[in-house]
């Protein structure tokens, strides 16, 4: 689970990690959608693309200590972001996720700890 500690809220419920090269790599590439309370951890990672994407995501990056370093809305396919030097972990979720929770930029969040060596 991943919780916003600022806002007391919940950002995702089921977590996933992506911490290989390979999965790192990978990431949402192979799926037609990720569904609402789902999100992927890529780590460490601090910028992504969007090439080959099928559908938007929200995109949080976090620092080591956790915090929200930017927060992105409905990123679509075709693009990328710039690089967060001070981001840590990216975390890829569902359209909507980041307005639910009503995560923003220097919120404090809490993750799972990862299942990686």
């Amino acid at each position: 689970m991943i919780r916003n500690l600022s806002r007391e809220t919940i950002i995702a419920t089921d977590v996933e990690w992506a911490v290989t090269p390979q999965q790192r790599m990978r990431g949402l590439l192979d799926r037609d959608h990720l569904e609402q309370g789902k999100a992927l951890i890529i780590s460490p990672c601090n910028s992504i693309h969007m090439f080959f994407m099928k559908f938007p995501i929200d995109v949080l990056f976090v620092s080591e200590a956790g915090v929200v370093v930017r927060a992105i809305e409905n990123l679509r396919p075709w693009r990328l972001t710039r690089i967060y030097f001070t981001a840590k972990h990216t975390i890829e979720l569902p359209n909507g996720a980041i307005s639910r929770s009503n995560t923003e930029k220097g919120d404090q969040i809490e993750l799972p700890l990862s299942t990686h060596p």
